[in-house]
């Protein structure tokens, strides 16, 4: 009888639990960090769900949860935590600066989305950094709008994207040569930050592998010659596959003091259409523009044009010293009417050209969120007028902006056919990267058309799988073929590529088979081929041309393997991101990748990590593995 009663409690025990864990709490309470100011943004994560919110203008945030759910709290720049719930209640989070991330100058921007406010810079003496306490938001973005911004988002997902064919393996007798133009591009990366600070992820054409890898800084060696770029490369174990090699090609563009730059013809081509209307868009686009402002020397020069249902020249040109005007136009800017983005790109390539400097900086910015309507809006028609604007020596920078509409794939036409490079601009501490931290990068070119031809060596190499780059590759005539366009670098910017390769001898299904021809013999000992006994594993070719020439210069560099490991913290951190990016793409290559690997791969290289991107990294990867 006794022993009945026990079960029968035990029973009634398990069916409450059971229950307790069906029923849904609400949790509220407010972030901050360690001064007390409230966290705007900080993402709050149901673990293993995608059930998630964000923290509002106060640091206030409610969500509802099931009983037991552990929640995670998470904003770059903060340790995250991890509390587990099991009634409804009130919890207070205090997060941790990160040591790991502390450096001179510290950006911490807000959207409505994920980010908080305002510049706070650490003053350096006698070597040591001090951080200064951070600025409370000044940016006059109503709750109303936070709120509405969200929800439009959730509800209006118009967002296109391209699609490609991911890279095959490939066999060195077949097709010996790989050719591909650079791409300093990292609005990928930015992009699915944005999905994940939603708690959503991206679509898996949004997912670019070789600007997930470029997103970050790799410690390269400087050019010593007159070549404005010099290679480096790394040869080591491949990390989802242990049997292949992971070979990585960086290239580094030339230092330049700022003082020593040239003067700057810009022009700020700005789309104020309807649908750039809310604090994501416009409103950050006025920010983000006044953070270049500061930056503008006396020497620069600034017109704006602007574009809606109609075409405006906003300013005429303006010299750089007369910063408050140029603030006051952006800062009065409006976004209503449909969108003729043809016809705003041709107005800034004409006032541009008209204020040419010759053996200056001649650029066009364009902020938009690519949803072009009226004029030429195709992919196609935009290519087409790109490229013959291209010509007039007038480069092209892109600001992508906008959330829930955002187009993608017509911002990487603009910048793959203008001589440009794009930016997806999420947050004001995106902004302050690309328009600040590397502003010279951003807007100084010195060397475009850089193209690279790596040819493997099949006595060494039975097959290879360039990671990334799909829309990026080359014919290989067309690496010699100095009509043909490639990518441009600009001062002080690295560009990495990974290329995975299965060594001769490794038993392998990845090469594709092929019947024998009917009418073509083959001789299987390859008597028709001679290779070489030549230890090297490959030789990287890397053509460029000077901003101002259209003769490209050939360099050369031949790698060899030493079939060892020992590389360097920024290969280990290079292959957890590329890894990572395969992952969320579901690659058909990911091999033996998992989540747990890719961190433990990417602590391993957490050097260099002044600014703190990577360690922003590890935890996004860790968002996302809760969110899948």
């Amino acid at each position: 009888m006794i022993k009945n009663i026990k079960i029968l409690v035990a029973l009634l025990l398990l069916c409450v639990s059971s229950m307790l864990n069906a029923q849904s709490i609400k949790i509220m309470g407010v972030i901050t960090d360690p001064t007390n100011d409230p966290i705007i943004g900080c993402s709050v994560l149901e673990k293993g769900t995608n059930n998630a919110t964000i923290s509002d203008m106060n640091g206030n945030y409610t969500i509802t949860v099931k009983a037991n759910a552990t929640i995670i709290f998470s904003y770059i720049g903060y340790v995250s935590k991890e509390i587990k719930v099991k009634t409804s209640e009130n919890i207070n989070v205090t997060l941790e600066e990160d040591s790991q991330i502390l450096t001179e100058t510290v950006v911490i921007g807000y959207n409505s989305l994920n980010s908080r406010d305002m510049i706070s810079a650490a003053s350096t003496s006698s070597g040591k950094r001090q951080r200064e306490k951070r600025s409370k938001p000044s940016i006059s973005i109503s709750e109303s709008d936070l709120r509405s911004s969200l929800e439009y988002n959730k509800k209006n997902k118009n967002e296109e994207y391209g699609s490609y064919v991911e890279n095959s393996f490939k066999s060195p007798l077949e097709e010996a040569l790989s050719t591909l133009s650079i791409d300093v591009d990292a609005a990928s990366y930015t992009n699915f930050r944005r999905y994940v600070n939603q708690g959503e992820m991206p679509p898996k054409d949004a997912i670019r592998i070789e600007e997930f890898i470029n997103y970050f800084k790799y410690k390269y060696d400087e050019p010593t010659t007159k070549d404005p770029v010099k290679v480096t490369t790394e040869v080591g174990q491949c990390p989802w596959d242990e049997q292949h090699r992971l070979v990585r090609i960086g290239v580094k563009a030339k230092e330049v003091e700022k003082e020593n730059l040239p003067p700057s013809n810009l022009v700020f081509l700005i789309d104020v259409s309807g649908s750039m209307a809310g604090p994501t868009r416009i409103e950050l686009v006025k920010k983000s523009m006044n953070l270049l402002i500061n930056n503008l020397r006396n020497t620069d020069r600034v017109a704006i044009v602007v574009y809606a249902s109609e075409v405006g020249e906003k300013l005429a040109l303006t010299s750089g010293s007369e910063k408050q005007k140029i603030k006051d136009v952006v800062d009065g800017l409006v976004a209503s009417g449909s969108t003729n983005g043809a016809g705003g790109i041709q107005k800034a390539y004409e006032i541009a050209e008209k204020n040419f400097i010759k053996g200056g900086n001649n650029r066009i910015i364009l902020c938009t969120d690519g949803d072009f309507n009226v004029g030429v809006s195709s992919n196609e028609g935009l290519q087409e007028l790109i490229e013959k604007k291209r010509k007039s020596g007038v480069f092209l920078s892109i600001l992508g902006y906008g959330m829930g509409n955002y187009k993608d794939a017509k911002m990487q036409t603009l910048a793959e056919k203008g001589n440009g490079n794009a930016s997806y601009i999420d947050n004001m501490q995106e902004a302050n990267r690309v328009l600040v931290q590397e502003f010279s990068g951003t807007l100084f070119t010195v060397a475009k058309d850089v193209k690279l031809q790596i040819e493997f060596n099949p006595s060494q190499v039975q097959a290879y799988r360039l990671i990334g780059y799909e829309s990026r590759i080359l014919n290989k005539e067309d690496f010699n073929d100095d009509t043909k366009n490639a990518g441009e670098m600009g001062v002080g910017q690295t560009v990495t590529a990974l290329y995975e390769v299965i060594p001769v001898g490794v038993k392998t299904n990845r090469l594709p088979k092929v019947d024998k021809l009917k009418y073509q013999k083959t001789n299987k000992s390859n008597e028709n081929i001679i290779l070489t006994d030549s230890p090297e594993l490959l030789t990287v070719k890397l053509r460029y041309k000077e901003p101002d020439k259209d003769n490209s210069v050939n360099m050369e560099l031949p790698v060899l393997d030493n079939k060892k490991n020992d590389v360097s913290s920024d290969m280990h951190f290079a292959s957890a991101v590329a890894m990572f990016a395969q992952l969320i793409k579901d690659s058909d290559y990911k091999g033996n990748a998992t989540y747990d690997k890719v961190i433990a791969q990417a602590k391993s290289g957490l050097e260099n990590d002044t600014e703190g991107y990577k360690a922003e990294f590890i935890r996004l990867v860790e968002v996302t593995k809760s969110l899948k």
